[in-house]
């Protein structure tokens, strides 16, 4: 078995910035509009200087998008730890009943109902494009070789905008409702949309 490298001290303080840094961003859009806070403000809160804000986040709405991006990278994970032999909407599938910890499913799900504004979904938009990107690699490396890239493109997509789908309804349900059993019906729904991919969409 392979040995995980440990990871350095430098690397956890770089990542606990990042997050305090974030944190600080979704508290003050829990509370206020985005045009009533600054990115001094978030700096202020986190306890970094603007620089440093600036190295982690390009701006305070891409600060906050940072925890859709991180759920996507935590099933993006599963789906790759999945048997290379198992088909990819099944691992897909799977990713997302069992991918993300309870916490960033909940995060995932706030986030969504905060950035309806059009300049805030612009960066959840981006975050689910960086996903259709990393989607698509592992697809690649899954797919038998040789296969057409309007199949692997068209597959991710529709996993991919599905998902996205999935989330849309549960916010149109639930609202802001992200208690347990809200959250356990956005995971159904997640897993349901890959099943209508698999059927055909048969209804």
């Amino acid at each position: 078995m392979l040995s995980v490298p440990a990871v350095s001290r430098r690397e956890l303080n770089k990542a606990a910035t990042r997050e305090a840094i974030a944190e600080a961003a979704l508290n003050f859009l829990r509370t206020r509009e985005l045009n009533e806070f600054t990115v001094d403000d978030v700096a202020i809160a986190a306890g970094v200087s603007r620089r440093t804000f600036f190295n982690y986040f390009s701006s305070v709405e891409a600060a906050v998008a940072s925890f859709t991006q991180r759920y996507l990278d935590t099933v993006i994970t599963e789906l790759e730890a999945r048997p290379v032999e198992e088909p990819i909407l099944e691992s897909a599938q799977f990713a997302l009943s069992a991918g993300g910890s309870p916490r960033d499913l909940a995060i995932l799900a706030e986030t969504f109902t905060l950035t309806q504004d059009p300049s805030l979904g612009r960066f959840q938009l981006q975050a689910w494009d960086e996903c259709s990107t990393k989607i698509t690699e592992v697809a690649r490396h899954r797919l038998p070789p040789g296969t057409d890239e309007l199949y692997i493109n068209a597959l991710v997509g529709a996993i991919v905008g599905s998902c996205r789908a999935a989330v849309g309804v549960w916010f149109s349900l639930h609202g802001t409702d992200t208690s347990e059993e809200s959250l356990a019906h956005l995971r159904e729904l997640l897993s349901t949309t890959i099943s209508l991919i698999r059927n055909g969409f048969a209804y």
